[in-house]
């Protein structure tokens, strides 16, 4: 059965088909997709990342969108709409836009080092920057101003 995060993914990719097929044969559990043609990704420190990934779950608004954890949980990246990391202002978030690429996890798989928090379900949705923004701040609060 196909996961369908896995085709949502793999449309950025510059031949998505042969790209899905590849990741599929090898096996592999990491592959590098282009930031920037459907989301950006936005690259916290874990210590802030995982309270906020934990917060955002918590809303009333629906599930979060994707959320990526580094090993160790060091960084922590919430997928967010393609513009995002060009407008984004904010001591300690690195972010990931057009002209750069993350390392991802296939979603239907375990993978060491990089894993999905929250994995793609395939709709497209996305973490809303203005309520990413709102539990950043919640969680630096939590850890006493960080």
């Amino acid at each position: 059965m196909e996961h369908t995060g896995l085709h949502w993914l793999t449309q950025v990719a510059p031949d998505p088909e042969a790209f899905r097929e590849t990741w599929e044969r090898t096996g592999l559990g990491l592959m590098l997709l282009p930031a920037g043609r459907r989301w950006d990704a936005l690259v916290v420190p874990g210590r802030l990342g995982r309270p906020a990934a934990d917060l955002l779950g918590l809303l009333d608004t629906g599930p979060c969108g994707p959320v990526l954890a580094d090993s160790g949980e060091e960084n922590v990246s919430f997928l967010v709409p393609v513009g995002t990391a060009a407008r984004w202002v904010g001591t300690g978030v690195r972010s990931a836009g057009e002209g750069t690429w993350i390392v991802v996890p296939h979603p239907g798989r375990s993978s060491r080092g990089v894993r999905w928090l929250v994995p793609p379900d395939g709709s497209g949705r996305l973490n809303d920057p203005v309520l990413l923004e709102l539990v950043l701040h919640e969680a630096a609060a939590g850890l006493g101003g960080w």
